[in-house]
């Protein structure tokens, strides 16, 4: 049997799947821009035109010569056209004239300032403007936003509406991104049965099938759920081994620990490649990572808060990285009260954020500490990241929190 790291830091399992997933990037696609939100951009995208094209008007009102305004009183120019969003007419704007104009309107020609209608008064063809205004008002000048060559969007970006808009507006059609990977999802045990169905004396219903799609739709991703791996380590052989041919990834929850049914990692071994098993963090000490065929493999542990802490904190770096995302930006909050924690590992407690009336986000940490308890991480809103070795934390102390 092959030798594998086990038990090991924190850091050095989330490095460890960082390099997996960086040696295993899936595939650029080139998808319309429809197809493209929350998609994970595939390289830089560079401005191919100006933004704005051309100066044009940010205001309804009268484009004018600012020379032919006055600083003290008012000026009174003749209305010699109307230029209206949408195909430029070719007019121009000489000494004492001004043409009325709509906002987003190309500029016509020697005209370099807009008059806000408000600032008008109209009689017959000539426009009264009020003293005061500006040169450059109410114009938005070509390039202002982007210029040709630019670089307007970095490849790593997982792209939201804005980001997609902008390059629609710079008549970019289709984006380069990264394909999702395809994830199977696999609960274990005979214990387990599907909401809905009348419980027997030691079973339980199948939370984590429902947790683990959940996290995963959230990452855009459109997950298959298989059926339940049963106890039996030859028929879980053959149900993984089956999922690993067709997807990128395979992740399971339960039967990664120690126990006598906890089949998963010796299989692993036997058919695949462990990377590591077991880590030092807590909740989700008994993680399992590898591949297994052409597909990555991560063993989640059984319980529904370590299914949530390692695929929040570890699952993710792997499904991530497969896209090229850039590293997600960490967030920090004060302590609503102070913890102590007395062991070495790292560890993740639910929390539940908050915003003071100063702009400060505080965070308040749940009681429960069990792996079992679902129903504390559905009062949270968060995780509450502890780093290594035994501490003392005092309220108002800044913790990193993972929101979810």
């Amino acid at each position: 049997m092959t030798e594998f790291a086990t038990s090991i830091l924190f850091d050095e399992a989330r490095e460890i799947l960082r390099q997996v997933a960086a040696t295993h990037r899936l595939p650029v696609e080139h998808v319309a821009l429809a197809r493209a939100h929350g998609r994970v951009l595939a390289g830089d995208i560079v401005a191919p035109i100006a933004l704005q094209p051309f100066d044009n008007s940010a205001m309804d009102g009268y484009a004018c010569r600012h020379a032919d305004l006055c600083a003290a009183g008012t000026a009174s120019l003749a209305l010699v056209g109307e230029q209206f969003a949408g195909r430029a007419l070719g007019l121009h704007v000489g000494a004492g004239e001004c043409v009325r104009i709509t906002t987003g309107a190309p500029m016509p020609a020697g005209a370099d300032t807009v008059v806000m209608r408000e600032d008008t008064q109209i009689d017959g063809d000539a426009v009264t403007m009020r003293a005061g205004i500006r040169q450059g008002a109410n114009v938005r000048k070509a390039g202002e936003d982007a210029l040709p060559g630019d670089p307007v969007l970095r490849a790593g970006t997982r792209l939201n509406a804005v980001q997609v808009s902008l390059a629609a507006s710079l008549g970019v059609e289709r984006l380069p991104v990264s394909a999702r990977p395809t994830v199977a999802v696999f609960t274990t045990g005979d214990e387990l049965i599907e909401p809905g169905m009348p419980l027997q004396p030691g079973e339980i219903y199948n939370s984590n099938r429902e947790l683990l799609m959940g996290l995963l739709r959230a990452e855009g991703l459109e997950p298959v759920a298989w059926p339940t791996l049963p106890d039996e380590p030859e028929r879980i052989a053959s149900m993984l081994q089956d999922a690993a041919s067709s997807f990128d990834v395979v992740i399971t929850c339960g039967a990664v620990s120690a126990g006598e049914k906890d089949h998963i990692p010796a299989l692993l071994q036997a058919h695949g490649c462990v990377h590591f098993w077991k880590v030092r963090m807590k909740p989700g000490m008994p993680l399992l990572a590898g591949s297994l065929g052409q597909a990555q493999f991560l063993g989640l542990p059984g319980n529904p808060v370590s299914v949530l802490a390692t695929f929040l904190t570890l699952g993710r770096v792997l499904i991530d990285g497969m896209q090229g995302r850039a590293d997600r930006p960490s967030r920090f909050a004060r302590l609503q009260s102070g913890i102590e924690k007395m062991h070495p590992r790292r560890e993740f407690v639910r929390g539940t954020l908050q915003v003071d009336d100063t702009g400060t986000q505080w965070v308040t940490p749940n009681a429960a500490t069990g792996s079992h308890r679902l129903r504390a991480a559905a009062d949270a809103d968060a995780l509450l990241v502890l780093a290594e070795g035994a501490r003392s934390l005092a309220q108002g102390d800044v913790v990193e929190v993972l929101t979810y």
